[in-house]
């Protein structure tokens, strides 16, 4: 049979094919490669035997927190409690580019501080973001958020605590994340906070839930290559007088014109910076 993990559990993976719901392991020669069954990965099974066989081809993969197949990043971030973390932000964006799939900016909490909601929808809605403002307690912004969900599988990113769980009740509107999928099946499912688990929304339609964390890895993207996965850097990367222009100590850089023109932000110019840096130094000491 061919179907999608939704949930690894304990080394037990949850796979939803034809509206039942099997409990799978993996054959061994899958966990010894290098990238073993993963949430969200297509794989043919053996139901009887209860083993994945084959794990399909992927079309996206993310390596922290793994999840693979998804065609869209939701990141959520809260406009007080916590403080909204900008630099976390760009490092999403970024890396949503650099897999090729679409990004949402959802800013949850709204009530509690409207002008850092307007700060930060300057910045973000000039560089062609789609912007969401929600208030998850209310049930302010869900409409509008399950509409960009429609006909994705999205991954919620974020911090801890700027009401992932939350937004995900109003859409399913249930307490879908302290259930978890498998509750029914499987007593070990009922607290699923350090896992990924795929809930399904329509037909094709999934969303995964991330564990909060408070640190976003995009080693794999090279420092060099940074400036191209900040959208509204690419038009001016040309306009750089040297071939190799790292944008920020190099004279006569379109980047760093642009900024000074008021075209690229402050803010976002100043995150590059510092991711940029960040890369740089661990490619340095990598061996």
């Amino acid at each position: 049979m061919q179907g999608k993990i939704i949930s690894n559990i304990s080394n037990l993976y949850y796979i939803e094919a034809n509206g039942n719901i099997y409990e799978c392991n993996a054959r061994g020669k899958l966990k010894l490669e290098d990238i073993g069954p993963t949430v969200g990965d297509e794989v043919e099974f053996n139901h009887e035997e209860k083993i994945i066989e084959e794990i399909l081809p992927r079309k996206t993969y993310i390596k922290r927190p793994k999840v693979s197949n998804i065609t869209q990043m939701i990141c959520v971030l809260s406009a007080k409690h916590p403080k909204p973390d900008l630099l976390m932000l760009d490092k999403q964006l970024a890396y949503a580019e650099y897999i090729g799939i679409n990004a949402v900016i959802v800013i949850n909490k709204i009530d509690l501080d409207y002008k850092k909601v307007d700060e930060i929808k300057e910045i973000y809605k000039n560089v062609g973001y789609k912007l969401i403002e929600t208030n998850a307690k209310e049930k302010e912004g869900i409409e509008e958020l399950k509409k960009a969900l429609e006909n994705n599988i999205s991954v919620f990113s974020g911090n801890s605590g700027v009401g992932k769980s939350t937004l995900l009740n109003d859409i399913f509107n249930k307490e879908i994340t302290k259930e978890g999928l498998i509750s029914n099946k499987n007593k070990r499912g009922k607290n699923t906070t350090t896992n990924i688990s795929l809930y399904k929304l329509n037909e094709n339609e999934y969303i995964a839930d991330t564990p909060g964390f408070s640190t976003f890895d995009i080693n794999e993207i090279e420092s060099k290559d940074l400036a191209e996965y900040f959208k509204e850097f690419k038009e001016h990367i040309k306009e750089c007088e040297y071939i190799g222009c790292g944008h920020i100590k190099e004279e006569n850089c379109g980047i760093k014109k642009a900024v000074a023109e008021g075209k690229i932000s402050e803010s976002r110019y100043q995150n590059f910076i510092r991711i940029y840096e960040d890369l740089k130094d661990k490619e340095e000491h990598r061996w």
